[in-house]
């Protein structure tokens, strides 16, 4: 690719190093704060119950996605002590370090990144089933092998972040086209602001923007995933185009793709979904003489070429040619008229299918899970448990949470959508009921705090935004009608 000479992605490596690094420390915090009140040793699904039957026999463990505790055993402790070590190493990452040594270096730094992530993500079972664990663990892969600060960015590693920018961007967009009408339509975003899993501190805000509004962000948003993502390979014309045109092509399609997800950052709570897209979506500014670094001097030695080791050229050459062949199948799902979303085709999660959103929920149902310490308790006896992310209390602002991953709060925006309660929830209520200090740190208010209520329940209500009008006369940001109860009152045995 002598063609890419003229072109400079220093300045996006140095993004995409430093940016997935940072992504992998939040996540590894994400995990040392929540993954053992979830899915620990005492958790509402846990861990080590999976492992178990993993171990039964060869079959069932094939099933898992490698994961060094079906080889070491599951306990707290060495949960911790992954994260931890996850979140030093990002860190060093983060701040270049590894990158000053040889690209053999932070390339063992990535890969250890990637593979710890993932062996908390293959026992994360309902709580990790996002298709942004799986975009993490797929950019740290790739991230892996672009190098050293006194060495040129391989080009091919850099064409494929450019392929993970269009599997996840075209994939959302042809999603969308073939899931509801309301994306045909233009209205999906009339609801989607109010409805949506988490919504942030200017939710409200957009919701209540006009009509004509939201339709112009439906037809952006289709511009934005259907068409702008074509024009990330721009810069491979410059093999047959002389001239920076085709460079600076690409990098306002990178740039397109960064301001509609910067708007989803400013408008949603979406974990690290937006602020990763942002980040790879950086490989895409190649301009000559952006943050250039510094080359080797050419030499005649037979191992250095155009300033790389001869044997780095090789190992990215090889992971590229591994992409072309495991990138078939997510090349054919975005032709398939069932498209998969948030798909793996490879128990290494490479090379997958991407997509969010296909249809948007009309109504938003909340769950609100109440405790009383009364023996016969009115209505006027029973007080909430508030969540830190969810919608509750209905004077209050939603809180900016994103890229941190509240994994309890996005699962109970899923219940409603089911057909019936799932068996973590009931672990929950009976986990309130004990007053677990772990389940409990999960929350953002108990009301008994810390003490053992006499019994909880669940109420349903129906959440939409206030109007101007309503928010001047109440102070409220929520609406909510009366209450429907849904799970009658529980208490635990004498």
């Amino acid at each position: 690719m002598d063609g890419f000479a003229a072109v400079d992605f220093e300045f996006a490596r140095q993004v995409l190093q430093r940016g997935i690094a940072a992504l992998y420390v939040i996540a590894f915090v994400s995990s040392l704060n929540q993954f053992r009140a979830l899915l620990g040793e005492n958790g509402l699904l846990p861990a080590p119950e999976l492992l178990g039957w993993a171990r039964t026999s060869r079959a069932r463990g094939r099933m898992l996605r490698p994961t060094l505790f079906l080889r070491f055993g599951y306990t707290d402790r060495r949960l911790a002590a992954l994260c931890w070590s996850g979140i030093v190493l990002g860190a060093l990452l983060v701040a270049g370090l590894p990158q000053l040594a040889w690209p053999w270096v932070p390339m063992l730094c990535f890969l250890a990144l990637w593979i710890g992530y993932m062996s908390i993500a293959s026992i994360g079972q309902t709580f990790y089933g996002f298709g942004w664990e799986m975009l993490l663990l797929e950019a740290g892969f790739l991230a892996a092998f672009l190098g050293s600060d006194d060495q040129p960015p391989p080009t091919v590693v850099i064409v494929l972040f450019w392929w993970l920018v269009f599997r996840l961007e075209f994939g959302a967009g042809m999603i969308k086209i073939r899931g509801g009408r309301e994306w045909r339509d233009l209205t999906a975003l009339t609801y989607h602001h109010e409805t949506q899993p988490m919504p942030g501190p200017l939710s409200r805000q957009a919701h209540l923007l006009p009509r004509w509004f939201h339709k112009g962000e439906v037809v952006g948003n289709h511009f934005a995933q259907l068409i702008v993502p074509w024009f990330l390979f721009a810069p491979i014309l410059g093999l047959m185009i002389p001239g920076p045109v085709p460079a600076i092509v690409g990098a306002v399609a990178a740039s397109i793709v960064i301001a509609t997800q910067a708007w989803l950052v400013l408008t949603g709570n979406f974990a690290w979904l937006n602020w990763a897209t942002i980040v790879i979506a950086f490989s895409g500014f190649g301009i000559p003489g952006i943050g250039a670094a510094p080359r080797v001097p050419p030499s005649d030695l037979p191992w250095l070429v155009n300033g790389m080791p001869l044997s780095w050229i090789v190992v990215t050459s090889a992971v590229f040619v591994l992409y072309l062949v495991i990138s078939w199948p997510a090349a054919q799902n975005l032709a398939a008229r069932r498209q998969l979303m948030n798909a793996s085709f490879n128990r290494w999660q490479l090379a997958n299918a991407y997509g969010a959103f296909g249809t948007v929920t009309k109504r938003r149902i909340e769950y609100v899970v109440e405790g009383t310490a009364e023996d016969d308790p009115d209505d006027d006896d029973w007080l909430e448990y508030g969540f830190k992310g969810k919608p509750g209390d209905v004077r209050s602002i939603p809180r900016q949470w994103a890229p941190y991953h509240l994994r309890l709060d996005w699962l109970m925006w899923f219940l409603p959508l089911g057909r019936s309660l799932e068996d973590w929830f009931m672990v929950f209520l009976i986990k309130l009921l004990e007053a677990d200090a772990a389940t409990l740190r999960l929350l953002a208010h108990d009301p008994f705090q810390g003490r053992r209520p006499g019994a909880v329940r669940v109420v349903s209500y129906h959440y939409r935004f206030s109007t101007h009008a309503e928010f001047r006369a109440t102070g409220a940001r929520w609406v909510r009608d009366e209450p429907r109860l849904l799970v009658r009152p529980l208490r635990l045995r004498a």
